[in-house]
């Protein structure tokens, strides 16, 4: 008990002196912006975690097995939500490709292999039927389907709904991350992938402690 006691004062030491133990110790401005203007959490109840990313981006793709580690372990209280981004028109189609898979619900099928197609085979897509033919292969959906989505009025929605929040968030690159709606971080300002989930994860535990606190403030809380 003696040696327990002793840890606790030496953590309770490091925490008063500032101590910069792993994940904490955010500084803003280096480890994570505030964006101008907060976005509400489109899941109710949750904390959102949303990456900005395009298909046709290396270091999108360099960062992706982390994303994937990372998603599959989330809180309860935490959802996580790729926003394809669309910085120019040369990125819509690509955009739209994650949008497809997305309401298709065949993300599972597409996401990687699309990905490996771009950076590891090193090919590209020169137009959209070669996009659809690749839907056809890897999704096992028809060339119709395929064609009523990617031009459908939802697609479009999902779009513009994209560059919205790019705008709103301030997003010039890519992949960039937002917490929350109110904290926007990525690999060039933490650098290294291993920092940036630990100030992903940390801005996560910060909202997580607002809500509490906001929650115990209510009136009829206990």
């Amino acid at each position: 008990m003696t040696v327990v006691r002793t840890w606790l004062r030496l953590f309770a030491v490091l925490l008063l002196v500032g101590v910069a133990l792993p994940g904490w110790g955010l500084e803003e401005g280096k480890d994570y912006v505030r964006v101008p203007v907060p976005e509400p959490s489109e899941v109710p109840g949750k904390i959102e975690v949303m990456e900005f990313f395009w298909y046709g981006c290396p270091h999108c793709y360099h960062l992706e097995p982390y994303v994937e580690r990372w998603a599959a372990h989330l809180p309860k209280d935490v959802v996580f939500r790729r926003v394809p981004a669309v910085l120019g028109p040369s990125w819509e189609p690509l955009a739209r490709a994650y949008v497809v898979a997305d309401l298709l619900g065949v993300v599972d099928r597409i996401h990687r292999p699309l990905f490996d197609y771009l950076h590891k085979e090193r090919k590209r897509f020169h137009n959209e039927g070669e996009l659809r033919d690749f839907f056809v292969r890897h999704a096992g959906i028809s060339p119709k389907e395929f064609d009523a989505t990617y031009h459908s009025f939802a697609t479009a929605a999902r779009i513009n709904r994209s560059k919205q929040l790019g705008r709103r968030f301030g997003v010039t690159g890519v992949p960039t991350f937002v917490v929350a709606g109110k904290y926007r971080t990525s690999v060039s300002m933490t650098r290294s992938e291993r920092r940036l989930f630990e100030v992903v994860d940390a801005l996560v535990d910060r909202e997580r402690q607002r809500l509490a606190a906001q929650a115990g403030k209510e009136p009829g809380a206990h």
